[in-house]
């Protein structure tokens, strides 16, 4: 007599919109969610936030959307979209990229109405690791400012890089699930599968 066990979701399931509990931290995530970081690689200092209107352009500056670095590096929080094979949506890099004074202040700007028909792309410098893809950091890449205060969108200048053919192609759901795993979000083993 032969048994069958209950297979678990594939990843592509847990994706669209299975439950499934992170292996690190026990929380219960549903569907597929973005991942970023929370500062430039560059900053360097402990991650104490302050409001977007506290902005200043001298010394140094971290707050959700701007990172200023004495007050000579300007940095904006971007999304770096990633098509996944199955679904609709795509995955979302939170990163940071460099921009000119000019781009920056020209971001600021037009920051609370999202105006930026017309703006951009703006040059850069990719400005966080994501060893899943390689080197990342300092890699030339543009800036695409979004409409109705939606995160710019960024792409690497290099087309054979191999973060941008995953832009370029799209990854699997499973690459999105050892994405999260590398990240400490990873699905913990379903006891159904065992």
């Amino acid at each position: 007599m032969r048994f069958f066990r209950r297979r678990g979701p594939s990843a592509l399931e847990l994706l669209r919109d299975a439950a499934w509990t992170c292996a690190s931290c026990e929380t219960e995530h549903r569907g597929m969610f973005d991942i970023g970081a929370s500062a430039p690689d560059h900053w360097g200092e402990i991650e104490v936030r302050e409001p977007n209107s506290a902005l200043r352009l001298d010394g140094d500056f971290l707050s959700e959307d701007f990172c200023v670095i004495g007050g000579e590096n300007f940095f904006v929080r971007c999304v770096f979209e990633i098509p996944v094979h199955g679904m609709s949506e795509k995955f979302g890099y939170g990163i940071w990229s460099t921009l000119s004074r000019q781009n920056f202040e020209r971001y600021v700007d037009r920051f609370d109405d999202g105006a930026y028909a017309g703006e951009g792309p703006w040059f850069g410098w990719f400005s966080n690791r994501l060893s899943e893809f390689g080197e990342t950091l300092n890699q030339a890449c543009w800036v695409y400012p979004q409409l109705d205060r939606q995160r710019p969108t960024i792409g690497l200048d290099d087309p054979e890089h191999e973060l941008s053919l995953a832009q370029e192609q799209g990854i699997t759901p499973e690459r999105v699930l050892e994405i999260y795993a590398a990240n400490g979000h990873g699905p913990r083993p379903s006891v159904a599968a065992e």
